[in-house]
Order: C-alpha cells, then sequence, then structure tokens
C-alpha cells in the first residue's frame, strides 16, 4: 500500500546538498521517478547533481539541457536517468525520445522540468520542489513522496 508523505527542508545552502541527498534517497523507493520543479537558476540541476554522486555516479555530466536525457550506470548495475525536458517543446518532441518506453526500464528518473512531458509522467512519481528567495543563496526543498 502506497502512502502519500512530504518532507520538508528549509533554509537550504549549495554546501548542505550533500546531505539533503543522503536523506532524499534513504527516503524514496528504488527505483523511481522524481520530478523536479523550480525557477530558472533555483538549484535542480546542482542538487540532481549531488543526489547522482549519492547514487554512485562520481563524475556526473553538467545538465542535459541539449542532449536532453544523460543515462548513467553505477557500479551495482542500476540505472540512473537525468532528463532536462526544458527544450520539449510539444508532444511530438517527446514521441520522439520514446519516453514512455524510457520510463518503463527500472531506473531511477530525475526529471527537470516535468510540466513540458506532463502526459508522459507515471501515475506514482515523486515530486520535488526546489523555492528560492528572490537575493538569497538559500533554498526551501520539498519532496512529496510514496512509501
Amino acid at each position: 500500500m502506497h502512502q502519500n508523505l512530504t518532507k520538508k527542508w528549509g533554509n537550504v545552502s549549495i554546501d548542505a546538498l550533500p546531505r539533503i541527498s543522503t536523506e532524499l534517497v534513504s527516503l524514496i523507493s528504488k527505483p523511481c521517478f522524481v520530478a523536479i520543479q523550480g525557477e530558472m537558476g533555483a538549484g535542480k540541476t546542482t542538487f540532481v547533481q549531488s543526489l547522482l554522486r549519492e547514487l554512485g555516479i562520481h563524475q556526473p555530466d553538467g545538465s542535459p539541457t541539449y542532449a536532453i536525457v544523460h543515462a548513467y550506470v553505477n557500479e551495482f548495475g542500476t540505472k540512473i536517468y537525468h532528463l532536462d525536458c526544458y527544450r520539449i517543446e510539444n508532444e511530438r518532441d517527446s514521441e520522439q525520445l520514446g519516453l514512455e518506453e524510457l520510463f518503463e526500464e527500472n531506473a531511477y528518473f530525475f526529471v527537470e522540468w516535468p510540466d513540458k512531458i506532463e502526459k508522459k509522467i507515471p501515475e506514482h512519481a515523486n515530486w520535488l520542489y526546489i523555492r528560492c528567495e528572490p537575493e538569497s543563496e538559500l533554498r526551501e526543498i520539498v519532496l512529496n513522496y510514496d512509501n
């Protein structure tokens, strides 16, 4: 039985992301889909890179803005995908990428700009929100997840 839970972290600096990543990975079902929402510059990609390191990817690539998808496999053979859907303009774009088939894989998915692929998001997706205060280096991170 799934239980919807919420975890909040407040006043998070960039330096705190590794600690938050460790906590977050311990909370989410494995493998899973995490839809990440936040304003431009909120730290979505930086946070995903921290999550990738926590999952054993020691040299994560930068943002997949132009490639859209970066695929990884950690030392245990676990597949991990980082998607940046910012450049997807319509449903045809997402169809050409084969996202429905990709999301059927037994893998972790960290997806930035999930609103661009709203119809493709799995039903039991976890939602991560990153909010920054204007003129501040601190952010609030909220995770809505199934357990």
